[in-house]
């Protein structure tokens, strides 16, 4: 089915979740039904002459960094609920339980968050954009350790592996291998925009909101309540209202990687 829908739009299409261009292949690799080299042959075989290179180069990438993830967890088997880079283990999380519980239900009221929990918890899969941007969110927004996230992706996930979810959440966390910058934090509002602009994805999972226009729904508690209610939408009532400030929370992470880093630099 991958071969036949997705690999063609491979590179720009696993980018928007509401398409169907990944592969769905995570649980049958982890529960060896089928091999990473298996797929690869396959692929290379029924796709000869079709001129996807450029795609199946991006696809193979997918495959190699989830076999980085199982060297790492093979020379650093602690890596499953300790930071790779110890300088994080200063780093001053903010262990909330009410905010990771409205991350967890999918109510913190930024839909493209929302809906990504929410496919979790109803589907077991998450799409893999999707994840980078509910994991950041809940690191570098909310300010809780990634390991609250790694567990619960592990209690929901059908594809869930130790490897890959161990480094992946390291990797959002900027504590891990080859990690994110500190300063790299995904907006989900601009994100929603770019990689699900017609809400699609949004509506599919956040029902509340299906009524909710294209230009609102990315957004829906920065709009005006008179604007909302035409639509039959009241923030607070059908849907929560934003349960963290995206900049101040954006600006105070920042604050805290950056005096991390000088910390280590004195040190």
């Amino acid at each position: 089915s991958f071969i036949g829908t997705g690999i063609e739009n491979y590179k720009n299409g696993r980018n928007f979740p509401a398409q169907n261009s990944v592969s769905r292949l995570s649980p049958y690799i982890h529960f060896g039904e089928i091999s990473p080299r298996q797929i690869l042959r396959e692929i290379a075989g029924s796709t000869q002459g079709l001129k996807l290179e450029e795609q199946l180069e991006h696809f193979r990438r997918e495959l190699a960094w989830r076999d980085f993830s199982y060297s790492l967890l093979y020379h650093f088997p602690n890596i499953t609920d300790q930071n790779m880079n110890k300088k994080f283990d200063q780093y001053p999380w903010r262990d909330n339980r009410r905010l990771l519980e409205k991350w967890q239900k999918g109510e913190t009221g930024f839909p493209l968050i929302d809906a990504g929990m929410r496919q979790l918890r109803r589907t077991g899969f998450m799409h893999n954009r999707v994840r980078m941007i509910t994991g950041s969110f809940l690191v570098k927004n909310l300010n809780i350790r990634w390991q609250y996230g790694a567990k619960w992706f592990w209690d929901y996930l059908v594809d869930a592996d130790l490897a890959n979810n161990s480094c992946s959440w390291q990797w959002v966390a900027g504590c891990g291998a080859d990690a994110a910058p500190y300063f790299r934090i995904f907006n989900p509002v601009s994100q929603s925009e770019k990689f699900d602009p017609t809400g699609s994805y949004i509506r599919t999972y956040v029902t509340e909101l299906r009524k909710c226009p294209d230009k609102l729904i990315h957004d829906p508690g920065s709009a005006s309540r008179a604007e909302l209610k035409t639509h039959g939408i009241e923030i607070g009532l059908h849907y929560p209202a934003p349960i963290v400030d995206l900049r101040n929370s954006r600006n105070a992470a920042l604050t805290a990687y950056k005096a991390l880093k000088e910390q280590a630099q004195r040190s």
